[in-house]
């Protein structure tokens, strides 16, 4: 499964992206952000990310700067499943493309993936001090659950809060329809 938006290319992982991923990601700002990434992140990790199988349901992608030569690895973005059962919607751009929408961007596309996978909602989190995330989620639509947990990270080495927000995918014509059945 692949996605294009108007500058970014989602696309699957592949061995021969492992170094360019492990430069892109190999930021302690962006690793202490996310779950499952260790620090110091090697080239290893990302060979071992690039293998590990993954749910033919729920994509995962790297996130392509679209140029005028070969797309380059500015991030990745896909679905996931929390241990509650819930779709998590999850993302990391590389530090030196924060702040030019990439990560919104990229959302988008994902989100559209989720309303084609007929998926009814999505849940977002951010580690509290990670405010810039949360902002993401919430310009895609993402609400505050009003909930806050514990959220273990290899990045930090430890656990952080978390906010956790939710976005309804149904669509007014389906929730009426669920009401009257």
């Amino acid at each position: 499964m692949f996605a294009r938006t108007e500058r970014l290319l989602l696309r699957p992982g592949w061995a021969e992206d492992a170094p360019e991923l492990a430069c892109a990601i190999a930021d302690e700002q962006i690793v202490r952000n996310l779950a499952t990434a260790p620090w110091p992140y090697a080239l290893e990790d990302a060979e071992a990310f690039l293998a590990a199988p993954r749910d033919p349901v729920l994509p995962s992608f790297l996130i392509c700067e679209r140029t005028d030569g070969p797309p380059r690895i500015i991030g990745a973005c896909g679905l996931g499943r929390r241990p509650s059962g819930a779709v998590e919607l999850g993302y990391w751009i590389a530090r030196q493309h924060w702040g030019k929408g990439f990560a919104t961007e990229a959302g988008r596309a994902l989100i559209d993936i989720a309303r084609t996978l007929k998926l009814p909602r999505l849940e977002g989190s951010h580690f509290v001090d990670n405010p810039g995330s949360g902002r993401v989620l919430e310009k895609l639509g993402f609400v505050s659950t009003g909930l806050s947990a514990e959220r273990y990270s290899c990045g930090r080495g430890g656990s952080g809060l978390s906010r956790i927000l939710r976005l309804s995918l149904a669509s007014r014509a389906d929730v009426d329809a669920s009401l009257a059945a």
